[in-house]
């Protein structure tokens, strides 16, 4: 039985543990030859020797680095067709704009901002020059929405994605290339269900807006990118690809939610 994927080659950041990494697996088994980049090379080469991927050690935030890792991804495969951006960080000190300092705003939108920027910038022209591709760029619900609990860097930068992935997907539609924001909503990762548990009542805050109630499953994000990923997307293109559990819908939630 065919793969969703089969015979397509994808480069997925960010894939040395938690949603990267299950989906590196999730696209293995769905035909794919995945290249598996992380800035931890260790975290990344044990992710890649499970699927039997090849592994890249990154810094999205760095130009030679990216390029480095498109090339060596080209090389071994042959070419590229998914950029899957998915690398990302939301340190501790990124809070309210009246706490957090600029070296913490500036860290965030290197990673987050900058990152998707030069994925985007030296992987595309892998992309055309198989005739066309996907590109799947990580913002989040909250480009969409505002938050009394703030973490204002990690907010901007995912502003910063969506509109990037609009533009792009505009930009590069007639050249075969297709360019969608994934927005999840909260998810069961370990560092989130860390940050909640921190103070009393903070999951309960969140998840009252939430109007299924629950944080999303890493894998239920990993599919929406398996989706976009493959040829039956294949007239998604410059989307706000929302999958958080109807939270920027909401106005009143159920009861007991």
């Amino acid at each position: 039985m065919a793969g969703r994927l089969d015979g397509k080659v994808c480069v997925i950041t960010g894939a040395g543990g938690g949603m990267g990494a299950d989906a590196a697996e999730v696209f293995t088994n769905e035909g794919a030859k995945v290249c598996v980049a992380d800035i931890d090379e260790a975290a990344a080469k044990k992710v890649a020797d499970g699927v039997g991927g090849l592994a890249v050690q990154v810094d999205v935030s760095d130009d030679a680095s990216v390029q480095a890792m498109y090339k060596a991804a080209s090389g071994e495969f042959g070419g590229i067709d998914v950029l899957y951006n998915n690398a990302g960080i939301s340190p501790a000190d990124d809070d309210s704009i009246l706490d957090t300092g600029l070296d913490a705003w500036e860290r965030v939108q290197a990673v987050n901002t900058r990152g998707v920027f030069l994925c985007c910038k030296y992987g595309i022209p892998y992309l055309l020059e198989r005739g066309g591709g996907s590109v799947i760029n990580v913002a989040s619900f909250v480009a969409l929405v505002g938050a009394a609990t703030s973490q204002i860097s990690y907010t901007a930068s995912k502003g910063a994605v969506l509109s990037m992935s609009k533009e792009l997907g505009v930009q590069f539609a007639r050249q075969g290339v297709r360019v969608n924001a994934l927005c999840p909503g909260p998810v069961e990762t370990p560092l989130l269900l860390r940050i909640w548990s921190e103070k009393p009542g903070a999951a309960e805050r969140r998840l009252v807006h939430v109007p299924m109630g629950r944080m999303a499953k890493p894998r239920e994000i990993v599919n929406a990118a398996l989706f976009l990923a493959s040829d039956e997307s294949s007239y998604v293109n410059a989307a706000t690809f929302l999958v958080d559990g109807g939270l920027t819908a909401a106005y009143v939630t159920p009861e007991g939610a």
